[in-house]
Protein backbone atom coordinates (compact mmCIF):
# COMPACT_ATOMS: atom_id res chain seq x y z
CA UNK A 1 0.00 0.00 0.00
CA UNK A 2 1.68 3.34 -0.66
CA UNK A 3 2.52 5.91 1.98
CA UNK A 4 0.02 8.79 1.98
CA UNK A 5 1.24 10.28 4.82
CA UNK A 6 4.97 12.28 5.86
CA UNK A 7 6.37 10.16 9.10
CA UNK A 8 9.74 11.08 8.56
CA UNK A 9 9.48 13.41 11.71
CA UNK A 10 7.73 10.91 13.65
CA UNK A 11 9.74 8.03 12.82
CA UNK A 12 12.53 10.28 14.13
CA UNK A 13 11.16 10.76 17.36
CA UNK A 14 10.88 6.81 17.62
CA UNK A 15 13.99 6.11 16.95
CA UNK A 16 15.49 8.06 19.74
CA UNK A 17 12.89 6.81 21.96
CA UNK A 18 13.97 3.00 21.53
CA UNK A 19 17.81 4.54 21.08
CA UNK A 20 17.64 6.51 24.96
CA UNK A 21 15.62 2.76 26.18
CA UNK A 22 18.41 0.82 25.05
CA UNK A 23 21.24 2.49 26.66
CA UNK A 24 19.94 1.89 30.02
CA UNK A 25 17.85 -1.38 29.26
CA UNK A 26 18.98 -4.71 27.81
CA UNK A 27 17.05 -6.65 25.27
CA UNK A 28 13.02 -6.77 25.81
CA UNK A 29 12.63 -4.71 22.37
CA UNK A 30 8.87 -6.40 22.42
CA UNK A 31 8.17 -4.89 25.33
CA UNK A 32 9.25 -1.66 24.79
CA UNK A 33 7.29 -1.65 21.62
CA UNK A 34 3.91 -2.45 23.33
CA UNK A 35 4.56 -0.06 25.89
CA UNK A 36 4.97 2.90 23.26
CA UNK A 37 1.80 1.71 21.12
CA UNK A 38 -0.27 1.25 24.61
CA UNK A 39 1.11 5.12 25.15
CA UNK A 40 0.37 6.19 21.48
CA UNK A 41 -2.89 4.62 21.41
CA UNK A 42 -4.05 6.80 24.97
CA UNK A 43 -4.27 3.48 26.65
CA UNK A 44 -2.99 1.70 29.98
CA UNK A 45 -0.72 -0.60 30.79
CA UNK A 46 -0.39 -3.98 32.79
CA UNK A 47 3.19 -4.99 33.40
CA UNK A 48 3.69 -8.47 34.58
CA UNK A 49 6.88 -10.01 35.14
CA UNK A 50 9.04 -12.18 37.95
CA UNK A 51 11.12 -9.86 40.08
CA UNK A 52 14.22 -7.98 38.31
CA UNK A 53 13.23 -7.80 34.97
CA UNK A 54 13.42 -4.00 34.86
CA UNK A 55 9.22 -3.66 34.80
CA UNK A 56 9.40 -0.76 37.23
CA UNK A 57 12.71 0.61 35.28
CA UNK A 58 10.68 0.79 32.16
CA UNK A 59 7.90 2.43 33.21
CA UNK A 60 10.16 5.06 35.10
CA UNK A 61 12.36 5.31 32.08
CA UNK A 62 9.35 6.05 29.46
CA UNK A 63 8.20 8.72 31.86
CA UNK A 64 11.50 10.58 31.56
CA UNK A 65 11.83 10.19 28.11
CA UNK A 66 8.65 11.79 27.96
CA UNK A 67 8.70 15.45 29.23
CA UNK A 68 5.05 14.84 31.83
CA UNK A 69 3.97 15.58 35.51
CA UNK A 70 5.16 11.98 36.97
CA UNK A 71 4.34 10.42 40.04
CA UNK A 72 4.91 6.46 41.28
CA UNK A 73 2.77 5.15 43.91
CA UNK A 74 3.74 1.93 46.01
CA UNK A 75 0.47 -0.44 46.27
CA UNK A 76 0.45 -1.91 49.69
CA UNK A 77 -2.09 -3.65 52.00
CA UNK A 78 -2.67 -0.97 53.97
CA UNK A 79 -3.16 1.83 51.08
CA UNK A 80 -6.42 3.60 51.19
CA UNK A 81 -8.17 4.82 47.69
CA UNK A 82 -8.23 8.39 49.62
CA UNK A 83 -3.88 7.88 49.38
CA UNK A 84 -4.42 7.51 45.71
CA UNK A 85 -7.14 10.51 44.91
CA UNK A 86 -6.40 12.63 47.04
CA UNK A 87 -8.69 14.18 50.24
CA UNK A 88 -9.78 16.76 51.50
CA UNK A 89 -8.20 19.28 54.56
CA UNK A 90 -9.54 21.56 56.57
CA UNK A 91 -7.67 25.04 56.74
CA UNK A 92 -7.67 26.60 59.58
CA UNK A 93 -6.29 29.78 58.66
CA UNK A 94 -8.74 30.29 55.99
CA UNK A 95 -11.45 28.34 57.63
CA UNK A 96 -12.20 25.93 54.43
CA UNK A 97 -11.56 22.89 53.28
CA UNK A 98 -8.59 22.78 50.86
CA UNK A 99 -7.90 19.38 48.52
CA UNK A 100 -4.45 17.72 48.37
CA UNK A 101 -4.45 15.74 45.57
CA UNK A 102 -3.26 12.38 45.54
CA UNK A 103 -0.58 11.09 43.19
CA UNK A 104 -3.22 10.12 40.39
CA UNK A 105 -3.06 13.80 39.93
CA UNK A 106 -0.23 13.44 37.23
CA UNK A 107 0.88 12.66 33.34
CA UNK A 108 1.92 9.22 33.39
CA UNK A 109 1.28 7.17 36.76
CA UNK A 110 3.89 3.91 37.58
CA UNK A 111 1.56 1.92 39.89
CA UNK A 112 3.90 -0.37 41.39
CA UNK A 113 2.70 -3.58 42.40
CA UNK A 114 -1.11 -3.34 41.78
CA UNK A 115 -2.52 -6.37 43.29
CA UNK A 116 -0.93 -5.50 47.02
CA UNK A 117 -4.05 -3.12 47.31
CA UNK A 118 -7.45 -4.09 48.70
CA UNK A 119 -10.13 -4.31 46.45
CA UNK A 120 -11.42 -0.87 47.41
CA UNK A 121 -8.36 0.68 45.93
CA UNK A 122 -8.16 -0.73 43.09
CA UNK A 123 -11.50 0.13 42.45
CA UNK A 124 -11.37 3.80 42.96
CA UNK A 125 -7.75 3.78 40.64
CA UNK A 126 -10.07 1.84 37.81
CA UNK A 127 -12.37 4.45 38.06
CA UNK A 128 -10.32 7.27 37.61
CA UNK A 129 -8.72 5.12 34.68
CA UNK A 130 -11.91 4.30 33.11
CA UNK A 131 -13.89 8.05 33.31
CA UNK A 132 -10.59 9.90 33.55
CA UNK A 133 -11.90 12.33 36.76
CA UNK A 134 -11.79 11.96 40.10
CA UNK A 135 -14.76 13.06 43.02
CA UNK A 136 -14.48 13.90 46.08
CA UNK A 137 -16.32 15.29 48.24
CA UNK A 138 -18.78 16.23 45.77
CA UNK A 139 -16.49 18.37 43.20
CA UNK A 140 -15.36 16.73 39.99
CA UNK A 141 -11.67 16.84 39.24
CA UNK A 142 -10.81 15.99 35.55
CA UNK A 143 -7.38 14.40 34.34
CA UNK A 144 -4.92 15.54 32.13
CA UNK A 145 -4.78 14.47 28.46
CA UNK A 146 -1.86 12.51 28.43
CA UNK A 147 -3.25 10.89 31.75
CA UNK A 148 -1.90 6.88 31.60
CA UNK A 149 -1.36 4.51 33.78
CA UNK A 150 1.60 2.31 33.99
CA UNK A 151 0.93 -0.52 36.57
CA UNK A 152 3.01 -3.50 37.20
CA UNK A 153 2.35 -6.38 38.40
CA UNK A 154 4.55 -9.69 40.31
CA UNK A 155 3.37 -13.18 39.42
CA UNK A 156 4.78 -15.01 41.63
CA UNK A 157 4.18 -14.54 45.78
CA UNK A 158 0.67 -14.62 46.22
CA UNK A 159 0.76 -14.19 49.85
CA UNK A 160 -0.87 -10.90 50.86
CA UNK A 161 -2.06 -10.18 47.37
CA UNK A 162 -5.50 -9.26 45.57
CA UNK A 163 -6.07 -11.04 42.65
CA UNK A 164 -7.53 -8.08 39.85
CA UNK A 165 -11.06 -8.56 38.87
CA UNK A 166 -11.47 -9.72 35.63
CA UNK A 167 -13.86 -7.25 34.83
CA UNK A 168 -11.59 -4.54 36.14
CA UNK A 169 -8.51 -5.16 34.22
CA UNK A 170 -10.83 -4.75 31.07
CA UNK A 171 -9.53 -1.14 31.51
CA UNK A 172 -5.76 -1.90 30.16
CA UNK A 173 -5.21 -1.74 26.64
CA UNK A 174 -2.51 -4.61 27.21
CA UNK A 175 -1.26 -6.68 29.47
CA UNK A 176 2.88 -7.24 28.74
CA UNK A 177 4.61 -10.11 30.06
CA UNK A 178 8.35 -9.39 30.45
CA UNK A 179 10.00 -13.12 30.94
CA UNK A 180 14.05 -13.39 31.46
CA UNK A 181 16.65 -12.50 29.14
CA UNK A 182 18.48 -14.23 26.81
CA UNK A 183 21.95 -15.83 27.55
CA UNK A 184 23.25 -13.37 25.48
CA UNK A 185 21.19 -10.53 26.91
CA UNK A 186 22.19 -11.39 30.08
CA UNK A 187 26.12 -11.45 29.25
CA UNK A 188 25.78 -8.03 28.01
CA UNK A 189 23.81 -6.96 31.31
CA UNK A 190 26.64 -8.49 33.43
CA UNK A 191 29.30 -6.46 30.79
CA UNK A 192 27.98 -3.34 31.37
CA UNK A 193 27.76 -4.02 34.94
CA UNK A 194 31.60 -5.07 35.44
CA UNK A 195 32.24 -1.73 32.81
CA UNK A 196 30.33 0.80 35.03
CA UNK A 197 30.29 2.94 32.76
CA UNK A 198 28.39 1.72 29.66
CA UNK A 199 25.19 2.24 32.02
CA UNK A 200 22.96 5.44 31.59
CA UNK A 201 22.05 6.75 34.64
CA UNK A 202 17.96 7.40 34.36
CA UNK A 203 18.74 11.05 35.88
CA UNK A 204 21.05 11.72 32.49
CA UNK A 205 18.77 11.09 30.35
CA UNK A 206 17.02 13.98 28.57
CA UNK A 207 13.60 13.84 27.47
CA UNK A 208 12.70 13.32 23.84
CA UNK A 209 8.78 13.76 23.76
CA UNK A 210 6.99 17.13 25.28
CA UNK A 211 3.89 16.28 25.91
CA UNK A 212 2.22 18.30 22.69
CA UNK A 213 4.23 16.68 20.31
CA UNK A 214 2.62 13.66 21.55
CA UNK A 215 -0.39 14.81 21.39
CA UNK A 216 0.28 15.09 17.86
CA UNK A 217 1.49 12.03 17.10
CA UNK A 218 -1.87 11.07 18.91
CA UNK A 219 -3.60 13.10 16.51
CA UNK A 220 -1.59 11.16 13.21
CA UNK A 221 -3.53 8.10 14.41
CA UNK A 222 -6.48 9.11 12.63
CA UNK A 223 -4.42 9.47 9.20
CA UNK A 224 -3.74 5.27 9.11
CA UNK A 225 -5.65 3.75 6.86
CA UNK A 226 -7.12 0.18 7.93
CA UNK A 227 -8.80 -2.09 5.19
CA UNK A 228 -12.36 -3.24 4.99
CA UNK A 229 -10.37 -6.79 5.40
CA UNK A 230 -8.80 -6.01 8.04
CA UNK A 231 -11.92 -4.69 10.51
CA UNK A 232 -13.90 -8.20 9.47
CA UNK A 233 -10.24 -10.05 10.64
CA UNK A 234 -10.45 -8.08 13.99
CA UNK A 235 -14.30 -9.45 14.44
CA UNK A 236 -13.16 -12.66 12.97
CA UNK A 237 -10.43 -13.23 15.96
CA UNK A 238 -12.76 -11.85 18.58
CA UNK A 239 -15.75 -14.62 17.05
CA UNK A 240 -13.16 -17.21 18.01
CA UNK A 241 -12.84 -16.59 22.01
CA UNK A 242 -16.30 -16.50 22.36
CA UNK A 243 -16.92 -19.89 20.26
CA UNK A 244 -13.51 -21.98 21.96
CA UNK A 245 -14.11 -24.44 24.44
CA UNK A 246 -11.24 -23.16 25.81
CA UNK A 247 -12.65 -20.26 26.98
CA UNK A 248 -15.16 -19.83 29.59
CA UNK A 249 -15.57 -15.80 28.84
CA UNK A 250 -14.82 -14.45 25.44
CA UNK A 251 -13.49 -11.21 24.55
CA UNK A 252 -15.69 -8.00 24.23
CA UNK A 253 -16.84 -5.20 21.72
CA UNK A 254 -14.11 -3.36 24.04
CA UNK A 255 -11.47 -5.71 22.88
CA UNK A 256 -12.17 -4.76 19.18
CA UNK A 257 -11.63 -1.58 19.71
CA UNK A 258 -8.78 -2.04 21.53
CA UNK A 259 -7.09 -4.30 18.94
CA UNK A 260 -7.94 -1.66 16.37
CA UNK A 261 -6.79 1.34 18.25
CA UNK A 262 -3.38 -0.83 19.09
CA UNK A 263 -2.48 -2.22 15.36
CA UNK A 264 -3.16 1.86 14.53
CA UNK A 265 -0.35 2.92 16.72
CA UNK A 266 2.16 0.08 16.42
CA UNK A 267 1.79 0.47 12.71
CA UNK A 268 2.73 4.06 13.20
CA UNK A 269 5.83 3.08 14.98
CA UNK A 270 7.24 1.30 12.67
CA UNK A 271 6.68 3.90 10.36
CA UNK A 272 3.73 2.93 8.11
CA UNK A 273 0.55 5.23 7.81
CA UNK A 274 -1.65 1.82 7.24
CA UNK A 275 -2.26 -1.42 9.11
CA UNK A 276 -0.92 -4.95 7.87
CA UNK A 277 -2.29 -8.17 8.89
CA UNK A 278 1.13 -8.55 10.62
CA UNK A 279 0.33 -5.53 13.01
CA UNK A 280 -2.93 -7.26 14.17
CA UNK A 281 -1.21 -10.80 15.02
CA UNK A 282 1.26 -8.34 16.84
CA UNK A 283 -0.66 -6.32 19.18
CA UNK A 284 -3.82 -8.61 19.54
CA UNK A 285 -2.06 -11.21 21.90
CA UNK A 286 -1.48 -8.37 24.69
CA UNK A 287 -4.73 -7.39 23.99
CA UNK A 288 -6.51 -10.57 24.69
CA UNK A 289 -4.49 -12.38 27.14
CA UNK A 290 -5.87 -10.58 30.16
CA UNK A 291 -9.89 -10.38 28.88
CA UNK A 292 -9.95 -14.19 28.34
CA UNK A 293 -11.32 -16.37 31.51
CA UNK A 294 -10.37 -20.06 30.48
CA UNK A 295 -12.38 -23.07 31.39
CA UNK A 296 -10.93 -25.56 34.27
CA UNK A 297 -10.19 -28.26 31.90
CA UNK A 298 -7.73 -25.79 29.90
CA UNK A 299 -5.95 -24.72 32.64
CA UNK A 300 -5.78 -28.03 33.87
CA UNK A 301 -3.55 -29.17 30.28
CA UNK A 302 -1.63 -26.51 30.84
CA UNK A 303 -3.23 -23.48 28.48
CA UNK A 304 -2.27 -19.81 29.77
CA UNK A 305 -5.01 -16.97 27.90
CA UNK A 306 -1.93 -15.73 26.00
CA UNK A 307 -1.34 -19.16 24.18
CA UNK A 308 -4.99 -19.78 23.58
CA UNK A 309 -4.96 -16.10 22.12
CA UNK A 310 -2.02 -17.00 19.86
CA UNK A 311 -3.77 -20.45 18.93
CA UNK A 312 -6.90 -18.55 18.02
CA UNK A 313 -5.28 -16.03 16.03
CA UNK A 314 -3.89 -18.66 13.83
CA UNK A 315 -7.54 -20.14 12.89
CA UNK A 316 -8.70 -17.19 11.35
CA UNK A 317 -7.45 -16.72 7.76
CA UNK A 318 -5.28 -13.52 7.05
CA UNK A 319 -6.55 -11.34 4.60
CA UNK A 320 -5.14 -10.89 1.33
Amino acid sequence: MEQRTDLTAFSGKIRQLRSSIARVIVGQEEAVDMVLTCILADGHVLIEGVPGVAKTLLARLISRLIDTRFSRVQFTPDLMPSDVLGTTVFNMKTSEFDFHPGPVFADIILVDEINRAPAKTQAALFEVMEERQVSVDGTTRRMGDIYTILATQNPVEQEGTYKLPEAQLDRFLMKITMGYPSVEEEVAILERHQAKASFARLDDMEPVLSPAELLRLREMMTAVVVDGSLLNYIAQIVRQTRTSRAVYLGASPRASVAMLQASKAYALIQGRDFVTPDDIKTVTPHVLQHRLILTAEAEMEGYTPLKVARKLIEKVEVPK
